[in-house]
């Protein structure tokens, strides 16, 4: 009895398995078939009208209506970067802060009047002068000059091949900096101090007591002064980026062959020249020397007394 209890009770498990199992693939089957028909109507629903239409451009050069030739949807693409390409660069180059140095060594007929050559040529290209040290031609030495020259830095290309122009050029170096980050750095600094120092001014009006008032002073003080620093410092940066720094130095070409004097006044002149040359080569080497003969000095009084000091010990005992 037991044993027939037990074989009903398997065989209606498996069947409920069974069913269960049937009625779980129903399920799957219905929901694989409702996705498939949804992707197929949603993909159809996205292609454009103009490409479901009928064969009426037959002319056109298309082969079947809708479709779009592989050469023009090609050509159409890369013009489209193309155009992003170039708008892209144009505002990169735009946004960015450039700091542009560099030197320049020329060797020249005249180095003074090559000098002044450069000088005009900075001021045309609306450039100006930093500094400007020249040295006229001795027995010694021949001339020479240095320039620091400021030059906007739309026209350094412009104006370094024109200063090639003056001479020989032994070399030509330049360098650019990208301080970008370092002025956008200053400007959202500068803009919120002043935000700060307006609000500050604003609760001035309203200081309810004198301690307020005082605070609110030593406040905006502190606020102003770090304003200010800052100010001068983007000031500084923006005249380095809108004028290139560029050292320029004019060599002769030889050195200049000492004169003879031929009269009394040119041998005067020259005996002159000759005396202050030597003094001032005497007052050079003395000028060397007196560091030496001071330290020389001290240890020799040093020394003096010391001995002195002995001696006076000796003749005490």
């Amino acid at each position: 009895m037991m044993n027939q209890k037990s074989t009903v009770r398997r065989r209606t498990a498996r069947l409920l398995a069974i069913t269960t199992a049937a009625v779980l693939s129903a399920v799957l089957l219905a929901a694989c078939t409702s996705n498939a028909s949804s992707d197929s109507s949603g993909t159809t629903g996205l292609v454009s009208p103009d490409f479901q239409g009928s064969s009426g451009q037959g002319s056109s050069g298309q082969g079947e209506s809708g479709q779009v030739s592989p050469d023009q949807g090609a050509a159409d693409a890369a013009a489209g970067s193309d155009a992003i390409e170039g708008v892209t660069s144009d505002v990169q180059a735009s946004d960015r802060s450039v700091i542009t140095t560099g030197s320049v060594s020329i060797t020249v007929t005249d180095p003074i009047d090559a000098a002044q050559a450069a000088v005009t040529l900075t001021e045309q290209a609306g450039g100006r002068i930093d500094s400007r040290n020249e040295t006229p031609a001795t027995d010694n030495q021949p001339a020479s000059a240095s320039l620091t020259l400021r030059i906007p830095a739309d026209a350094l290309d412009r104006t370094v091949t024109d200063l090639k122009e003056l001479g020989t050029v032994n070399f030509v170096s330049l360098n650019a900096a990208d301080v970008t980050q370092q002025s956008q750095d200053l400007d959202a600094r500068i803009t919120s101090l002043q935000t700060s120092t307006d609000r500050l001014i604003a609760l001035m009006t309203e200081a309810a007591s004198t301690t307020d008032l005082i605070a609110i002073e030593s406040a905006l003080s502190t606020r102003q002064s770090e304003l200010e620093s800052l100010q001068s410092q983007r000031t500084s940066l923006s005249d380095q980026i809108d004028f290139s720094t560029l050292s320029l130095e004019l060599y002769s070409e030889g050195t200049v062959a000492p004169s003879s004097p031929d009269n009394f006044f040119t041998g005067l002149v020259t005996g002159w020249n000759s005396l202050v040359a030597a003094l001032g080569g005497l007052l050079v080497g003395l000028g060397v020397a007196l560091p030496w003969l001071v330290t020389i000095g001290v240890l020799a009084g040093i020394v003096v007394l010391i001995v002195r000091l002995s001696i006076r010990k000796r003749k005490a005992a």
